[in-house]
């Protein structure tokens, strides 16, 4: 985009605190139907809805080594596309964390803001013999080959730890032992414990709403302080006796070297996302929970998330 175009850009009436943006495109680092693919449909939609971007934003799905090869991407070939936005969450800090992208940093790309929090959940599938989380937990502890998890992350991804953080909490130390399998996304390992093919999922309510109102999934657990409107009849790991608290923020990050005022001015437009009644219906109807950070300070948020998640890595026995 050359510069003239963006001087008459920014002078769009639908400016915001610097240049608009046009042919917006958003990067989902999954297959189509998980967390990271429903951010970038959401916010793409309510972006253009409600007059932020003049045309729809188009969606790339770049699956591939845990949100690795999108961040790859960005970071190599598209460093300063003021036009690009790539769906981020917990498990993108998760991942960074621990050095799972070939060496990558968190402060090769700039984190533009998080809008939702996605409560973690671990799901069976409708016909399963565990009808709660302490069955679950009481099988893996008498035999921990007998139940394998699926999950959208990589092995040692934040839904990794998910259920080995809920097995610490009830006394199991052995986690190596606990079987997990990390596919592309939420709606593969739906699809792997549907078929039989793993006994749990580990992942977020919005990957499972859908699951769960079609009645092929039950939901063990949410694994939030409380339970989350619209879905009261999921308890909570911590009323089952568990004090495990994991929610995945939903959020964005964009080019490091991209200008200030177009950082800005998507810093903007998120919080527009945020405030607007779509969002909020967005949430409702996907089981998150409001989580407002935008703008300038959620890099610094996001660096001090990944040094905890480097602590509890290590508690875990996920890195040294």
């Amino acid at each position: 985009m050359n510069t003239t175009f963006k001087a008459l850009v920014a002078g769009a009436a639908f400016s915001l605190a610097g240049s608009a943006v046009m042919a917006a495109e958003c990067i989902a680092p999954a297959n189509p139907g998980g967390g990271w693919d429903f951010t970038c449909r959401q916010i793409g939609k309510i972006l253009y809805d409600i007059g932020q971007v003049d045309s729809p934003v188009q969606v790339t799905n770049m699956a591939g080594g845990g949100g690795g090869l999108a961040f790859t991407h960005v970071v190599n070939e598209r460093g300063d596309d003021a036009d690009l936005i790539v769906a981020a969450s917990q498990a993108t800090a998760t991942r960074l964390a621990q050095n799972a992208y070939a060496g990558m940093k968190a402060d090769q790309v700039r984190f533009v803001g998080a809008i939702g929090a996605d409560p973690g959940v671990i799901v069976v599938a409708a016909d399963s013999p565990y009808g709660d989380l302490a069955a679950l937990v009481d099988a893996i502890k008498a035999d921990p080959g007998s139940v394998a998890f699926a999950g959208g992350s990589a092995v040692g991804g934040f839904d990794h730890m998910k259920p080995l953080m809920i097995l610490k909490e009830a006394g199991f130390t052995d986690i190596t032992k606990v079987k997990y399998i990390g596919v592309d996304g939420g709606a593969d390992a739906i699809t792997q414990t549907v078929g039989g093919f793993t006994q749990a999922m580990t992942g977020d309510m919005s990957e499972i709403v859908g699951f769960i109102k079609s009645g092929e999934v039950r939901a063990l657990a949410v694994l939030t302080e409380e339970r989350v409107p619209g879905f009261e009849d999921i308890p909570t790991a911590k009323e089952q006796g568990f004090d495990v608290v994991a929610v995945n923020w939903r959020g964005l990050y964009v080019p490091k070297n991209i200008s200030d005022e177009d950082f800005e001015a998507w810093g903007a437009k998120l919080q527009a996302v945020a405030d607007s009644d779509e969002w909020q219906a967005a949430m409702q109807a996907n089981g998150l929970a409001p989580f407002t950070k935008v703008g300038g300070d959620f890099q610094s948020w996001v660096d001090g998330v990944i040094a905890d998640t480097v602590e509890l890595s290590k508690e875990l026995g996920v890195i040294q």
